[in-house]
């Protein structure tokens, strides 16, 4: 599978394994071992990244080749909250503004706990 998709990703940039292989710099017979081998995380990391894509797709983890967009920010929902009645449902934009008020209030009075929370 994961061969297949890295073909199907490298044929939408009018590549070829060789092309993939020589643009990574990763020798052409390690590419095509991952026919059967479990390839190096950096490795694979280059040739998503040479791809435009992530590696939890080209190893068959998702079917969405998009890489994620990291200035989209989490939306809070009922069950982040504890509250299961409203379950994965966003809160309301008013209540998402209180809670972030009252979050940067206790950190504000807090801050020793803000250094934890960095950390995290």
């Amino acid at each position: 599978m994961l061969l297949d998709r890295i073909k199907q990703r490298a044929k939408s940039f009018d590549m070829s394994l060789q092309d993939v292989a020589e643009k990574t710099g990763i020798s052409p017979n390690t590419v095509y071992s991952w026919r059967v081998k479990t390839p190096r995380s950096d490795k694979l990391k280059q040739v998503a990244e040479l791809l435009n894509t992530t590696t939890d797709y080209l190893n068959g983890l998702t079917d969405d080749p998009t890489i994620p967009d990291s200035n989209v920010k989490h939306k809070l929902t009922w069950r982040d909250l504890g509250q299961e009645y409203g379950g994965d449902s966003p809160v309301p934009d008013e209540f998402q503004t209180m809670v972030d008020s009252l979050a940067e209030g206790y950190f504000k009075a807090h801050p020793e706990l803000r250094k934890k929370n960095d950390d995290l």
